[in-house]
């Protein structure tokens, strides 16, 4: 076989680009290098998450062959599990808030996931998942794990989760930018990628600043007591004050961004960048110009684009017309 054939959509799972966002920092001092998840076969950083979580379970033995796998997923780890189950033989369950935008249902039932949507809770809003949204997706999903003797692809909790970013996200960006940062923002939803990126490039240089990026309404990462947990930023900022992958992760600071920050910054990528990213991408975007308006003027700061905005499409981040 060509080494340039790939055996399967797993094996593409990664290597994404870096590139320099020049046109959104034009008039600022500094520099914010996006690195392109958007890219994997899902569409997300989530792909990578997947493909750790099964590979790592399949050699505990965590995970029997042709055993359900089952996960609560705001859609992007449903899609990356849908990937990687699909190409090695589970039949996977995706667990899923009607709240999150319906072309991820889609997509996953496309790649052959069952998908299991739960109502809202009482009080949320259509669009917006909050984190009682998420506990009512949870309660669903141990009862269904439970019901089907399934392996639970924890992404809040399984190290795999971080893993998956120390052990090659990370070290992408370190060597597509040859070293040369100063600073890393990202959003959080279950801290996965937060807490593996930024653990490697703390152990290649401890003066690498890493900040987290919060919706202003729901910034209980930061200490703050929420204002309003129905935020627009989809797939995190769930007002979930325990995140175990987070646990003695070294922090630098918070960004709190708005909607409109996240939502102008996401189209200013896409209009100025061509680099079509999601909420969490405008998200990470918006946080980067803030500190490079501040504190970090003059640096070079890294921010991943999350997922795809064709996961939007039906939602108000692009409009219609």
């Amino acid at each position: 076989m060509s080494p340039l054939i790939l055996p399967s959509a797993v094996e593409a799972i990664g290597d994404t680009p870096l590139v320099d966002c020049a046109r959104l920092a034009r008039y600022l001092d500094g520099r914010i290098l996006a690195k392109l998840e958007n890219l994997n076969p899902g569409y997300s950083k989530k792909d990578r998450v997947a493909r750790q979580i099964i590979a790592d379970a399949e050699a505990d033995g965590s995970l029997r062959p042709g055993q359900t796998v089952i996960e609560l997923t705001s859609g992007n780890t449903g899609t990356g599990l849908a990937i990687v189950c699909g190409v090695k033989g589970y039949p996977f369950v995706a667990v899923m808030s009607r709240g999150n935008s319906v072309e991820r249902a889609r997509m996953m039932r496309a790649l052959g996931a069952e998908v299991v949507l739960v109502d809202q809770a009482d009080g949320s809003v259509p669009g917006q998942v909050s984190g009682a949204d998420i506990e009512k997706v949870e309660r669903e999903t141990e009862q269904l794990v439970d019901e089907r003797g399934a392996f639970r692809a924890d992404q809040f909790r399984l190290c795999a989760s971080s893993r998956a970013h120390y052990l090659h996200t990370g070290p992408e960006i370190l060597r597509q930018s040859e070293g040369q940062i100063d600073a890393f923002v990202d959003f959080v939803g279950s801290g996965g990628s937060f807490a593996g990126c930024s653990t490697a490039f703390k152990e290649h240089d401890a003066g690498i600043r890493c900040f987290i990026a919060e919706p202003e309404q729901a910034a209980v990462l930061s200490g703050t007591e929420p204002i309003d947990p129905n935020h627009r930023i989809q797939g995190g900022g769930y007002s979930m004050p325990d995140l175990p992958l987070l646990d003695s992760v070294a922090v630098d600071g918070y960004v709190k961004i708005t909607d409109a920050e996240a939502i102008t910054a996401a189209r200013r990528l896409a209009a100025e960048e061509g680099v079509f990213g999601g909420f969490s991408a405008g998200a990470n975007a918006a946080a980067a110009l803030r500190l490079l308006t501040g504190e970090l003027a003059g640096a070079t700061v890294v921010i991943l684009i999350c997922d795809s905005g064709l996961k939007y499409l039906s939602t108000d981040l692009w409009p219609a017309r």
